[in-house]
């Protein structure tokens, strides 16, 4: 789908295995540069508003970062920052990345057999204009029950590192 030689470069703002899957498959090119936010200090009430708020943090963060004069500026004419973040809405509640293996089978848990809703956002920094375009999408996803061995298993390849989580989508 992608050119061999697109006529700009690509940052993405984001560790995620998953959109750095995306961009690759699609046959792109690219810089990763992760921001060092702190996500639990930017809180908004709609879900829709905070991962809006949280990848225009992202990016915010990684443009402070980039060198004045450096190799970026100098091609900050065909560079694009691509920041993202996502949320799942459970029965009223945002929930982020789970911050232990307990939260996470909890989540899991929870899931089963019912509905969440993913709400994620995209932003689009040119760096040469600085201007910013962005917006966010969201989903219904329904599950079916999910044995115990199932979401054990699942958590003992996210302990060994082989994951991609729910939230990096």
């Amino acid at each position: 789908m992608a050119t061999k030689n697109p006529p700009f470069k690509i940052i993405l703002g984001s560790s995620s295995k998953a959109r750095r899957e995306i961009l690759a498959e699609m046959g792109y090119e690219f810089a990763i540069m992760t921001a060092d936010i702190d996500e639990k200090g930017i809180r908004r009430e709609k879900p829709e508003d905070l991962v809006m708020a949280l990848a225009e943090a992202k990016a915010d963060a990684i443009v402070q970062r980039l060198p004045v004069g450096g190799p970026l500026e100098e091609d900050a004419s065909t560079t694009l920052l691509i920041t993202a973040d996502t949320v799942v809405v459970y029965r009223g509640v945002i929930r982020e990345k789970p911050t232990s293996e307990k939260e996470a089978h909890e989540f899991i848990k929870g899931y089963s057999g019912s509905h969440a809703a993913v709400v994620g956002s995209i932003v689009v920094t040119n760096l040469a204009t600085g201007k910013r375009c962005g917006g966010w999408d969201s989903a219904e996803v329904y599950f079916l029950e999910i044995p115990d061995e199932v979401i054990d298993s699942l958590l003992l390849r996210l302990t060994r590192g082989l994951h991609s989580t729910l939230l990096e989508v």
